[in-house]
Parts: C-alpha cells; sequence; structure tokens
C-alpha cells in the first residue's frame, strides 16, 4: 500500500500524443487522415538512374505528390528492367541526345537531376531556361563561377534550383543543430565529423566523380557550417592515397582536416574511401555545458553478450549511404516538393552552396601543397 497514494487516473481519460521525435509515426498518421492540400500532382523527368538516381527514383513512385513523366539515361539496355520493375508504362525513356523532349515539354514542372557530375551544369541551366524547377544532386556545377551562374538563371526566369545536401535532413543530425543553436552545450568549442565510405567506390566512380574532396568531404563541410552558421578562415590538411588505384588517378582515400572558425571553434573532418566495418558516419558537437553526438545507426537493435573474451557483440552499422541516409533522402525531396508548391523556401541557399565549395578547395589546395590555406571572406560571400 506504501504506493496507492502515487496510483494515476485512467490512461483513457488523457489524451495521447507522440513525441517529435518519431517521425516515421508523424507520416503514417498523414498517410491515415489522407489529408491533401488540393494540389496537382507535380510532373517530373529524372535524369540518371545510377546510385543516387535509383533512390530518387524509388522515392518518386512512392510520392502521392510526384508523377514521373520521363526517364532520361543513357544505358539503354537497363531501359526494359526499369519499366518491367517499377510499372513505368506510361514514362517515357530518353538518352541523353533525345533530353531536349523533356525541356521542349510544358508539361514537365521539374527536372531532378542525378546524372553524372560533368552533366550537371548543362542539364540545370537547360531545365531552368525551359521554365522548370531543378533538383541537383551536388555538385550544381564543376566550379564555383559556373554554380553561380546557375544561380542566377533560376533568379531570372523565377524557378526554384535545389541542391541536394541530404544529410541536412537527416533526423539525427539536424536534432544536433537544433540543440546546439538552443544552447545546450553553449559555445561550441570542437565540432567533429567522421566519414568512412563503405563499399569502396568503384574506379570509374572515382574518375568522373571530382575528387573525395568535392566528391566527398563536401557533406562534412556543408555539416558542420550548416551547424556553426559560420565559415573557416584557416584550413589544414593532411591526406594520403594508401590505396594504389586510388593514388594513379591523384587523388586521396584518407583526409584529415582541421578548420579554424573566426568564433575560435575548432573543427576536424575525418575522412575514408574505405571503411570494412561499415559506413561510419558520426557527428560531435563539445563545449563548455556539455557534448551532443549522433553516433552510428543500426538496422537491426539486438545485443549479445558471451562468456570469455568475446564480450558483448551487436549487429553491424548500415552498409552504405543509401540504408543510412533513407530517410533523410526522403525527407530531401518532400522539402523539394513543397518549395515547387511554394508552401516552403529552400533550406539550402545559394551562398551556403557556394561558400561549401569553395572551402573544399581550400582544403584540397592544403593537401596539394602541405600548408594552412587562409580564406577571405566578402561580405556578399556571407549570410
Amino acid at each position: 500500500m506504501a504506493t496507492a497514494n502515487f496510483k494515476d487516473i485512467s490512461p483513457y481519460k488523457t489524451k495521447q500524443f507522440p513525441p517529435a521525435q518519431d517521425y516515421l509515426y508523424k507520416d503514417f498518421l498523414a498517410h491515415l487522415q489522407l489529408k491533401t492540400d488540393h494540389h496537382p500532382q507535380i510532373k517530373v523527368a529524372l535524369f540518371g538512374v545510377g546510385r543516387a538516381g535509383t533512390i530518387h527514383l524509388a522515392n518518386i513512385v512512392d510520392s502521392p505528390r510526384l508523377k514521373l513523366l520521363y526517364i532520361v539515361d543513357d544505358v539503354e539496355s537497363n531501359w526494359t528492367k526499369l519499366k518491367e520493375y517499377w510499372q513505368l508504362d506510361d514514362v517515357i525513356f530518353l538518352n541523353s541526345k533525345q533530353a531536349n523532349k523533356v525541356f521542349n515539354d510544358p508539361n514537365v514542372d521539374a527536372v531532378i537531376v542525378a546524372s553524372p557530375t560533368y552533366t550537371h551544369e548543362t542539364i540545370v541551366t537547360k531545365s531552368l531556361k525551359a521554365k522548370k524547377a531543378v533538383f541537383c544532386e551536388k555538385p550544381i556545377a564543376e566550379n564555383s563561377p559556373n554554380t553561380l551562374t546557375c544561380y542566377e538563371t533560376a533568379k531570372k526566369v523565377g524557378k526554384p534550383l535545389f541542391c541536394a545536401f541530404n544529410r541536412r535532413f537527416d533526423p539525427s543530425y539536424s536534432t544536433v543543430r537544433d540543440r546546439v543553436r538552443s544552447g545546450e552545450v553553449g559555445h561550441v568549442h570542437v565540432i567533429k565529423t567522421v566519414s568512412r565510405d563503405s563499399p569502396l567506390p568503384s574506379i570509374d566512380y572515382l574518375r568522373i566523380s571530382g575528387g573525395i574532396f568535392h566528391d566527398c568531404m563536401v557533406h562534412d563541410i556543408d555539416i558542420i557550417t550548416w551547424v556553426l552558421g559560420e565559415y573557416p578562415i584557416k584550413v589544414a590538411t593532411q591526406a594520403y592515397a594508401h590505396i594504389p588505384e586510388i593514388k594513379a588517378i591523384n587523388d586521396y582515400d584518407t583526409v584529415v582536416v582541421t578548420l579554424h572558425f573566426p568564433s575560435g571553434t575548432l573543427g576536424v573532418i575525418d575522412l575514408s574511401r574505405n571503411s570494412p566495418y561499415g559506413y561510419d558516419q558520426r557527428l560531435e558537437v563539445f563545449g563548455p555545458k556539455g557534448m551532443i553526438s549522433a553516433v552510428n545507426e543500426q538496422p537491426i537493435h539486438c545485443v549479445t553478450s558471451h562468456n570469455g573474451i568475446q564480450g558483448v557483440n551487436s549487429p553491424p552499422i548500415w552498409y552504405s549511404f543509401p540504408s543510412r541516409f533513407k530517410n533523410a533522402y526522403q525527407a530531401e525531396l518532400n522539402h523539394f516538393i513543397d518549395i515547387v508548391l511554394g508552401k516552403d523556401e529552400s533550406s539550402v541557399l545559394p551562398e551556403q552552396t557556394l561558400a561549401v565549395s569553395k572551402v573544399a578547395s581550400a582544403c584540397e589546395e592544403s593537401a596539394r601543397t602541405g600548408k594552412m590555406v587562409e580564406i577571405k571572406w566578402a561580405p556578399n560571400e556571407l549570410l
């Protein structure tokens, strides 16, 4: 009877709400309630059905707010399989030489660009000039001046150009940012990311990727600067190619960067192209009031305990980016849809995209020269 005084009223007398962190239940409620904003479906064309393009294709097919009209891809031998697997009987397949059909079709509202990096700028420019909204995998162009030109074109024609930094939309990473921005750890002293790729990308991909700094590290630079709300003024890089095939194409497979920020915060990026134990993705923010971390996530949550040297074992972490960032890819596409419908403003700004590219170039310069590189910022480059 010692606890009888603590008896509560029946749980049926109180209303229950899911925690804000349960984003999947929020999606379930949206499906259950069948709420609609009565907007027509956005008609889209997808360029490229490789690694990223396959992720976007799955999310397009899954979205009741989108209708896929075209797929543009040069691997014509895959067209029949794609059509059968995804049941795309109404979708028109084109190769890149036929792409003008997309640009000339007034029914196409938006274009999603997931083709090889060297094709991005041309597709983005032609799409914008044809008055299509554009969702583009990074980078938008192969250098900053051309990227700026693309954004100026978007502004001129009045259509959104969205650069897909998907990790901003990961629930764990975005929660870290929200908590840091609320002052939970105080003024940030150190921010660290670990990004170790799995599986090892093919040499064919790495040859056209733009290099480890602009293909891979840009994600870490974007996350760090997005969390902090400032850009580094000095960077120092150490890099090495342990893998002979990567060395042969004048690239690196292992990189560590130190970033110095105007506020005194230090940043550290730990990058590798080859993680044998899975897709290692971590974010840590340390300050005088404590530390917040986004740790590696696992597809299965069970722990086995053994007697002896085996000790406690847990399942492996996610194997690669399509599984680890599945929710982020879905969330960023939904954000783009809201932008096209005029329900939201883009959370990835032109100045941010250009700044990330500038920092990546400075990191690469430091790696190749062996010297610390200072970064000077003009007022119009900063938010």
